[in-house]
């Protein structure tokens, strides 16, 4: 018997979906502040992609400048709400926090930076503005966290901005493409308000760019142009049978969920083949939309699976099973898929193994592939002199995030071939930089 029921209302979706981090209240914010130790050289900051100040913000918290702690925020990380609810804060700051040296919980460092941000939005705190008008403009394509980072730092410096966005609604990953018990639409969206009438960012969605034409006349338009397009569509198995109707990448199923809500209907029984943090969330999310049977499986042991420990635990929490050392070898089926062949595998001298005559059958209604996404080469190949490395990410300059071609600069998942979000808003914050420092040079 599922772990859920079948969600047939925004209710009840909502209660299927709850939050992992709830948002603190006013009491519940000052007692968890009052915790801080404020460390010296404090390894919370250290751990912090976008570099914090940590034991500052919290400080801030306790004495009540909830406005100067959400600047603080801010001012390092410009997806700073949306950060401390999605991070994966347990092996971030506070993995790093002293009290896990002690037996003692660590301090809730995402939910409290996320009580701070939340309640400047919610007031209309005034804590930026656009930069006086500088006559330069730069062109962003893409706006997942790493363009609007780079778009925000850009506005603080006095450069007119255009962020250039494929879909109908911007933030990208952030509202497409993560699991929606951690953090809703409506927060997401919030926060892209709250920093557009900071700053006046102009969004013109809709709009992919995709031919060398479109290029030359952003080359001809613009001072410079930030790649912010993240990574495509859920690679391929080639396996056998992939191409059968309920055959689905984790990404896209992933967006389903996130669009539909109550309104998609998962089926009775679900196979999702992979190892790493999106395969968790698509069996998770496929659990608590009411699917009979969701199975997980991955090709090695337990232990080599990349999805952190914490993000299993909660997929098998919701109902999950687990199936380990299988290879997927042909998904069976007329038409659909009603199942997928797997071959027990072992690993002898650190290399794979099938094991002969062990193959077995999984039923099921829905497959879906969870083994990484395809890069952005096809498109990125159409831009003169942008070098890809073997990988077909965009090789950049470090801290400047400079492309081989000079007049583009790139962040985010294109760049690093798959990170948190707090990384794209990081690396779109030092392009911005880098963009900066190349324009006045």
């Amino acid at each position: 018997m599922p772990e859920y029921k079948r969600p047939t209302s925004e209710e009840e979706f909502d209660k299927n979906f709850k939050q992992k981090k709830p948002l603190m209240n006013k009491t519940e914010a000052f007692f968890e502040s009052s915790r801080c130790l404020f460390c010296y050289d404090a390894p919370c900051i250290k751990a912090c992609p976008t570099g914090i100040d940590i034991p500052l913000f919290i400080k801030q918290i306790h004495t009540d400048n909830v406005k100067g702690s959400a600047k603080t925020i801010f001012k390092s990380n410009w997806l700073g709400n949306a950060c401390g609810k999605i991070c994966p804060t347990g092996v971030l700051c506070e993995g790093a926090c002293v009290y896990n040296h002690q037996d003692v919980p660590p301090i809730q460092i995402g939910r409290l930076q996320n009580y701070a941000t939340a309640k400047a939005m919610k007031e209309d705190f005034k804590l930026f503005k656009a930069g006086d008008d500088n006559g330069k403009k730069v062109a962003i394509i893409g706006s997942g966290p790493a363009g609007i980072a780079c778009a925000c730092e850009l506005r603080t410096m006095g450069y007119a901005v255009d962020i250039y966005e494929a879909k109908e609604k911007p933030t990208g990953l952030t509202v497409y493409g993560i699991a929606a018990y951690k953090i809703t639409n409506e927060e997401v969206l919030d926060e892209l308000e709250y920093l557009k009438k900071q700053l006046d960012l102009n969004f013109i969605c809709n709009h992919p760019i995709e031919t060398t034409e479109q290029l030359q006349k952003l080359e001809t338009d613009y001072d410079a142009i930030f790649l912010g397009v993240g990574l495509g569509a859920t690679a391929s198995l080639s396996l056998p049978g992939e191409e059968k109707e309920n055959v689905v990448g984790a990404v896209e199923f992933i967006e389903e969920v996130r669009m539909q809500h109550a309104g998609l209907k998962v089926a009775d029984r679900v196979v999702v083949i992979g190892g790493g943090n999106t395969a968790m969330d698509a069996a998770s999310q496929s659990a608590r939309l009411g699917a009979e049977k969701v199975t997980l499986a991955y090709r090695r042991g337990k232990d080599r699976m990349g999805a952190y420990g914490f993000e299993y635990d909660l997929a098998i929490s919701a109902g999950v099973e687990s199936l380990f050392e299988a290879q997927p070898v042909e998904i069976v089926g007329n038409g659909k898929a009603t199942g997928v062949k797997f071959v027990k595998t072992q690993s002898k001298d650190g290399k794979l193994e099938y094991i002969d005559g062990s193959e077995f059958v999984v039923d099921c209604d829905l497959v879906i592939k969870a083994t990484g996404q395809a890069k952005q080469g096809k498109f990125l190949q159409m831009i003169n002199g942008l070098e890809l490395d073997r990988r077909n990410k965009i090789v950049v300059k470090e801290n400047t995030y400079q492309t081989t071609n000079e007049k583009y600069f790139a962040g985010g998942d294109a760049v690093n071939g798959g990170a948190e979000v707090v990384n794209a808003a990081f690396e779109g914050k030092m392009a911005a930089k880098g963009i900066e420092a190349w324009l006045d040079s």
